[in-house]
């Protein structure tokens, strides 16, 4: 049982889209796009297109750089309502772009709302896609960004509406 969450993003409190960047595969010669915006009604909306052609295959926003402590929690919670795609939830600890990418993949329904639980030590340490087996831990106490990735060959267009992001805490009785 959850016994205590911190609110990290909440769309429906007028939080700006601006606070979000893209970073698709062009950065390699892909050709997908993505987009981050809010929606009437609150919602932050990861939207685009996702294209193999070139050699690309991914599309990803992610927050502007922070420092957030996270240590007295357990993990992170979602309410995402999505396409039927499968989707990436990535922390990172560095602040340049290039570093290891933190993830776990879920899998969302088309056009239901879903609260998606994730403990810290579900997530994997990975670079440009590959997993890296010798990274260090996930350090909650330095969390400097999060964001959404779509990849998998999953080409078309994608959608996914995101409610809110908080950080949980297990009841320990």
């Amino acid at each position: 049982m959850v016994s205590k969450t911190l609110t990290l993003f909440d769309f429906s409190e007028g939080m700006d889209g601006k606070a979000w960047v893209p970073v698709d595969d062009v950065v390699m010669g892909g050709v997908s796009r993505s987009a981050f915006g809010v929606a009437a009604g609150g919602m932050g909306v990861f939207e685009g297109m996702l294209s193999l052609e070139q050699g690309g295959g991914f599309a990803s926003i992610r927050s502007r750089p922070a420092e957030i402590d996270l240590s007295p929690y357990d993990g992170v919670e979602i309410r995402v309502r999505g396409d039927g795609k499968r989707y990436r939830l990535r922390l990172r600890t560095e602040t340049y772009p290039g570093g290891v990418a933190y993830q776990v993949s879920f899998e969302t329904q088309a056009g239901v709302w879903q609260l998606i639980r994730v403990p810290f030590e579900r997530f994997r340490p990975t670079f440009r896609g590959r997993a890296v087996p010798d990274a260090p831990p996930l350090d909650v106490s330095s969390i400097r960004s999060f964001g959404w990735m779509i990849a998998d060959k999953q080409a078309g267009a994608f959608r996914l509406e995101i409610d809110w992001v908080r950080a949980y805490a297990e009841d320990e009785g």
